[in-house]
């Protein structure tokens, strides 16, 4: 690795004078241009980089987040991430990303190790699991600069970017109402997921709109899992049950994409084609959605901006920090936006 010393040696200056012109100090200034020349001609010969870490320990800055993910494996997480890191890269700051693995004690453990780090900043791609308060606190004590994605808090402690999830049902249902449907089935979200009720008031206040009767013997709820992909398994299942108490409907709107696909799959199975026999409908638009057979109408989460939105507060916590004044935790809220493709059909 090449040193200060080096390069004083190949330049003919002083390790204090390289170091000065170098690390770009205030004392630069009354350097003449002729010898900074110079140094920064042998420092490029020799390759000299400089060390980050003892510059970091000098300035107390690390330019580095951290971004701590529950699942890896959740195809939700895919876009978000991107939008973190491309916003990151733009700023100059190297993301830390951790998988939680949906253990609180890796919680616990990723969060010490990064703060060790001293990160200047936190994003956390929360789920379901995140609502344990434990878990807040610790965020809470850690006080750096922090955003929260799809998980709202009330408060000033964390900021948080989610998708406007009522606005996100209500158009899911007026899609399948245009279409003419009127018998249509609903996989809900699990009780305690935050996203579940916001949900599920924008397609009651669609119904109540447009003065249709929601049959509540068409209505399941998916259960609680760590398991991302669960949720496969238990819109296949549970379009299994409906279609086995002979309940008629002639459209399923699903939680989420993953439900949809396995609600498709068990309507497969029974001999119902998809739209012919029923149109699906989810939420997301994980990249499988599309390339699905049929390709899936879904609402679109913008999960890249969410994942950009997240960090822009962050960075802008970072700067109040250094700028020494008060920030107040911000709250996004996203609109999702309605994708129409093969798995939704008209009766009219």
């Amino acid at each position: 690795m090449v040193t200060i010393r080096d390069v004083a040696k190949e330049s003919g200056f002083s390790s204090t004078t390289v170091s000065i012109v170098l690390n770009d100090a205030p004392l630069a200034r009354y350097i003449p241009p002729v010898t900074k020349k110079r140094i920064e001609r042998a420092a490029e010969k020799l390759g000299y980089r400089p060390n980050q870490f003892a510059r970091s320990l000098r300035s107390k800055r690390s330019h580095t987040v951290g971004v701590m993910v529950f699942d890896m494996t959740d195809p939700y997480c895919t876009l978000v991430l991107r939008g973190i890191e491309n916003t990151l890269y733009q700023a100059s700051y190297l993301p830390i990303l951790t998988d939680v693995h949906n253990e609180r004690s890796r919680f616990e453990r990723y969060l010490e190790m990064l703060l060790d780090r001293r990160i200047e900043g936190l994003v956390v791609l929360a789920n379901w699991l995140f609502l344990d308060i434990n878990v807040l606190a610790d965020l809470e004590k850690s006080s750096i600069p922090t955003a929260l994605i799809a998980c709202e808090l009330k408060g000033d402690a964390m900021s948080s970017v989610i998708v406007d999830n009522e606005i996100g049902g209500y158009a899911a249902l007026e899609h399948l109402h245009s279409l003419g449907h009127r018998k249509i089935a609903f996989i809900r979200g699990p009780k305690t997921l935050a996203d579940s009720s916001p949900r599920w008031r924008g397609i009651r206040n669609c119904a109540k709109a447009r003065d249709l009767e929601l049959d509540p013997r068409l209505v399941v709820d998916l259960p609680e899992s760590r398991d991302p992909h669960s949720s496969f398994e238990a819109g296949e299942k549970l379009t299994q049950e409906l279609l086995k108490e002979k309940r008629q409907f002639t459209a399923l709107l699903a939680f989420d994409d993953m439900t949809a696909f396995g609600a498709i799959r068990a309507l497969g199975n029974a001999g119902r084609r998809v739209p012919e026999h029923c149109s699906v409908i989810g939420f997301d638009d994980v990249a499988p959605s599309a390339l699905y057979t049929p390709a899936l109408t879904t609402v679109r989460q913008p999960m890249e901006a969410m994942g950009a939105a997240a960090v822009g507060i962050v960075l802008e916590g970072i700067k109040s920090v250094l700028e020494k004044r008060e920030v107040a935790a911000q709250h996004r809220k996203m609109e999702p936006k309605l994708v129409v493709r093969d798995s939704t059909q008209s009766l009219l």
